[in-house]
C-alpha cells in the first residue's frame, strides 16, 4: 500500500467556518512510498529472443488536473529494445545502449538503478520471479529531457511492456503503471499522470493512488482532436518546477480546481472540446506558479487562444505549451502563432507540432519468437 504522511498534523476542515480565505495544504505534495507489488509463484520463460516497443508522450495535469489527470500523445515516443543476453548474469539486466534527439545519450546513466526504463525494467522482472536469463536493454529516446511530455514515463512504459511481453505478457496493466510508478518516484516523485497514459492511452484519470486505482476516460472515437505541442529551447527539470509549488491553497482556489477538473472530466466523456479548453485554461493553482519561471509562456497562452485555440496550458511541469483544437490546418497556424510569441516575448526559440490522441499506449511494434 502506498503511504501518504505529513510532517504537521493532518488538516481537519472547521465545520464552523465558512471563510474563503483559509488556507489548506497542497497535500498532492505529500510523500508516497511505491506498493510491495505482487510476484508470480513460477518463473514464466521468454516467448520470444528479442522485442522492441514504444510508449508515447504524454500530457500529464491538463490544466487543474495536478497529479491525477494526463493523457497520451500519438507520434510521438520513446523506443525500447530488448534482447535475451547469455552474457548478462541471469535475473538481472544490463543497458547496452541509448540514443535519441539532444543530449539523451550523455545525460543518461547506463546504470540499471539510475536510468527510468532500466528502474522500470527490475521492477517487472522482480514481479515475475525472473532468475534464469539476463536481458539486455537499448534506449532510443524520442522525446527531450525535461520538455514537459512525460520523457521519463515514456521510457519507463516501453521498458516495463517490453519485459513484461518477452516473457509472454503475464501482468496486469496496474502492474506495470505500478512499475512505472517506482522509477518515477525515483526520478521526479510519486505520480502515475504520465506514466498511466503512456501504458493505457487515450485520457486517463488516477482517482487514488492508495490504492492505485485508474479508470480511463473514453474519448469519442467520431469526434477530432488536435494537440499543439510548442517546445522551447528551455530545460524545466520536473523536480524544480515541483518545489516551486504552493505549500497552502485558498479554500476558493480548492473549490474552483475541483469544479474545473469535474467540467474537464465531463467534456473528455462528450467529446465537448470548447468545454474541455476552457476547463484545461482554467487552473488556479499551479499553472500561476509555473508560468513565470518559463519565458515567454502568458504570452504564448494568450496567442493560442488569439488564434483560435479551444484552450491552452502548460503541459507536466513544462516547458511545452499545448493548445487544444478540432482543425489540423489550424493548429498549424496556432502552432506558428505560439513559436512567435515565445521568440517575440520569451526570446526562446521553438518547435511547433500537430499530434492526435494515442488511443493504444505502450506496445509492441515487433519481436522475434524463439
Amino acid at each position: 500500500m502506498a503511504l501518504c504522511y505529513q510532517a504537521t498534523p493532518p488538516f481537519k476542515l472547521n465545520s464552523t467556518s465558512t471563510n474563503c480565505s483559509s488556507r489548506i495544504p497542497l497535500s498532492l505534495r505529500c510523500n508516497l512510498s511505491v506498493p510491495s507489488p505482487k510476484t508470480l509463484a513460477v518463473e514464466p520463460q521468454p516467448v520470444f529472443t528479442s522485442v522492441r516497443s514504444f510508449a508515447p508522450a504524454t500530457v500529464a495535469n491538463l490544466g487543474p488536473g495536478f497529479d491525477f489527470l494526463g493523457c497520451a500523445v500519438d507520434g510521438l515516443g520513446d523506443y525500447v529494445s530488448l534482447r535475451v543476453d547469455p552474457h548478462v548474469h541471469p535475473g538481472e539486466i544490463s543497458i547496452s545502449d541509448i540514443t535519441g534527439i539532444g543530449n539523451s545519450s550523455k545525460k543518461l546513466s547506463k546504470n540499471p538503478l539510475w536510468n527510468c526504463a532500466g528502474i522500470a525494467a527490475i521492477s517487472v522482472m522482480k514481479m515475475l520471479s525472473i532468475r534464469s536469463v539476463g536481458l539486455s536493454l537499448s534506449l532510443e529516446k524520442g522525446l527531450p529531457l525535461g520538455s514537459g511530455l512525460g520523457s521519463s514515463a515514456a521510457s519507463a512504459a516501453a521498458a516495463a511492456v517490453a519485459v513484461n511481453e518477452i516473457f509472454g505478457g503475464q501482468l496486469s496493466v496496474s502492474d506495470l503503471v505500478l512499475a512505472g510508478l517506482e522509477s518515477e518516484s525515483k526520478v521526479s516523485g510519486y505520480h502515475a499522470d504520465n506514466v498511466a497514459p503512456a501504458i493505457m492511452g487515450g485520457f486517463v484519470l488516477i482517482r487514488s493512488y492508495d490504492p492505485l486505482e485508474l479508470m480511463r476516460l473514453k474519448f469519442p472515437s467520431e469526434k477530432d482532436l488536435f494537440f499543439v505541442l510548442v517546445n522551447p529551447e528551455f530545460e524545466a527539470p520536473t523536480k524544480k518546477m515541483r518545489a516551486a509549488l504552493p505549500q497552502e491553497i485558498t479554500m476558493s482556489h480548492h473549490v474552483w480546481n475541483c469544479s474545473q477538473a469535474g467540467a474537464l472530466v465531463a467534456s473528455v466523456l462528450q467529446g465537448d472540446l470548447e468545454g474541455l479548453g476552457k476547463a484545461l485554461s482554467s487552473d488556479k493553482i499551479v499553472e500561476p506558479r509555473r508560468a513565470p519561471l518559463i519565458p515567454g509562456m502568458e504570452a504564448v497562452k494568450k496567442a493560442a487562444i488569439g488564434a483560435g485555440a479551444f484552450g491552452c496550458t502548460i503541459s507536466g511541469a513544462g516547458p511545452t505549451a499545448v493548445a487544444i483544437t478540432d482543425d489540423e490546418d489550424k493548429g498549424r497556424g496556432i502552432g506558428d502563432r505560439m513559436v512567435e510569441a515565445f521568440m517575440d516575448v520569451g526570446k526562446l526559440n521553438a518547435v511547433a507540432s500537430v499530434k492526435k490522441l494515442d488511443r493504444l499506449g505502450a506496445r509492441l511494434v515487433s519481436s522475434v519468437p524463439r
